[in-house]
């Protein structure tokens, strides 16, 4: 009867009822498998067999939630989550002008094989009846071989299940990459499979504007031989560790001009570039402004820096991929007429051998660069 009583007085107060359902009220629906919603207002709550969580709840709920309620976790506090930016933004970025601005021919075979002539036998006046004898032309025949670019990636099946999607902000370039604010562009990467095709595939590219300016094949067999390397020292105007001038570029053009060539493009290290304004400003009293050009480059960028000469508007493109150190600075004058990447095979996607709980896969480029003419183009070596 004693114990009766206890309950009975626990009850009138509310107390059993109060362990098991907190305020909710008297009459409350509080599980019910068929329904969708509850007359408490959360879908899905169920208060069934919960005596003591709802206890300790209510017990909780008169002290204070902070940020470091539940401890310390991996990346801050165990209650509260991370949450990650979706743009990843590349700081190993590289402009890629050259693999855009470089024409891309066809080519048969694994080398890339034309003809030039290298001297005429010429004309010649002669007396009225004289014996005619003929002259003769000089050939010959060039060859360069096409060499194998590749790019691996791996993305194991845990990655591949965990990984939410990302933007890659900033990532693909378009043109020239001289003007700010309009070469880049986002690429969504709804995986992390996506996300190792597209890394992989900017990092082929990159390589690819590497060995176009420096790649060489007698410190490395695998690579072509690049515009550095092809150049040598054919129209060379050597200026020793010397500041640059205007008369330096003038020289430059028309060294070019004398072997038959007409510079359409120049490629230089930021520092030449650099250069190039302060001597156009001081020299011709330019504004900024005029420096850029009116038309746009054949990507549909316009070059910031157009410089005039003898054999017209030429636009200077900065390379990221050549030296900006005093007495190693360069900047090329070239005739993209005669300037060409020969490809057996664009970049292809390829999946290679399953041995885990992982894919694996490969791009490829086959090409080579043929500079047919360097008589045609002129540099500038060794600037201060």
């Amino acid at each position: 009867m004693a114990n009766t009583g206890k309950i009975g007085a626990e009850i009138k107060s509310g107390g059993l009822y109060e362990v098991s359902f907190g305020a909710i009220p008297d009459g409350t629906r509080y599980y019910d498998p068929r329904a969708d919603d509850f007359s408490i207002g959360t879908k899905g709550f169920e208060l069934k067999g919960t005596r003591g969580l709802i206890k300790n709840a209510f017990e909780t709920g008169y002290k204070a939630l902070t940020s470091t309620t539940g401890g310390a976790g991996t990346a801050g506090y165990a209650m509260v989550p991370v949450f990650v930016d979706p743009r990843i933004v590349d700081l190993s970025r590289k402009y890629t002008p050259l693999v855009e601005l470089i024409p891309r021919v066809t080519n048969k075979g694994l080398t890339a094989d034309y003809n030039v002539i290298t001297a005429k036998g010429g004309a010649f006046t002669a007396a009225e009846d004289a014996a005619l004898t003929e002259t003769n032309d000089t050939y010959d025949r060039r060859s360069k071989s096409i060499k194998f670019l590749y790019a691996v990636g791996r993305v194991t099946g845990p990655a591949r299940a965990a990984m939410p999607s990302y933007v890659l902000e900033g990532f693909s370039p378009a043109g020239a990459g001289n003007e700010a604010g309009s070469v880049f562009s986002q690429v969504g990467v709804p995986n992390a499979k996506q996300l190792e095709v597209v890394m992989k595939a900017r990092a082929l590219k990159e390589f690819e504007e590497y060995l176009i300016v420096n790649g060489d094949s007698s410190s490395d067999s695998t690579e072509f031989d690049g515009i550095v390397k092809q150049q040598g020292t054919t129209n060379q105007i050597d200026l020793s560790s010397a500041a640059l001038t205007w008369d330096d570029i003038e020289r430059a053009i028309r060294t070019a001009f004398d072997n038959g060539g007409r510079p359409k493009l120049a490629i230089a290290s930021s520092a030449v570039v650099e250069d190039i304004r302060k001597i156009l400003i001081d020299t011709f009293r330019y504004s900024p402004d005029h420096l850029v050009g009116t038309e746009g480059l054949p990507v549909g960028i316009p070059p910031q820096l157009i410089i005039h000469t003898m054999v017209g508007p030429i636009p200077v493109i900065p390379s990221m991929y050549l030296s900006n150190s005093s007495g190693s600075k360069q900047i090329y004058f070239l005739d993209t007429d005669f300037i060409e990447m020969r490809v057996l095979q664009d970049m292809t996607y390829e999946e290679l051998a399953k041995t885990s709980d992982a894919q694996k896969f490969m791009l490829k480029i086959y090409e080579c660069l043929v500079m047919k003419a360097p008589q045609f183009n002129a540099f500038i070596d060794n600037i201060a």
